[in-house]
């Protein structure tokens, strides 16, 4: 099993939101790249953001984001060996 080039441009958008604050939320411009506003759109229609144009993490995108930006963390996190 492997992510999709759809879940791959959900997880890119759930890492644009700054957990940090709450208040905070993101555009998705009408020029973006049609891969990004596409993942958008699903976002939306999951439940996990607000508006089809970004706007606020509910509490279920809140989750996801906040799992997505741990699992980045950790992948991350440990430098990698030179081949």
């Amino acid at each position: 099993m492997s992510y999709s080039p759809e879940n791959l441009a959900e997880l890119d958008v759930l890492m644009l939101f700054d957990l940090a604050n709450s208040l905070e939320g993101i555009k998705i411009h009408k020029t973006a790249e049609p891969a990004v506003i596409d993942a958008a759109q699903r976002l939306f229609d999951g439940g996990f953001i607000t508006q089809v144009d970004g706007g606020y993490l509910t509490p279920l995108g809140r989750e996801a984001a906040d799992f997505a930006q741990s699992l980045f963390t950790m992948l991350n996190a440990h430098p990698k060996e030179p081949e």
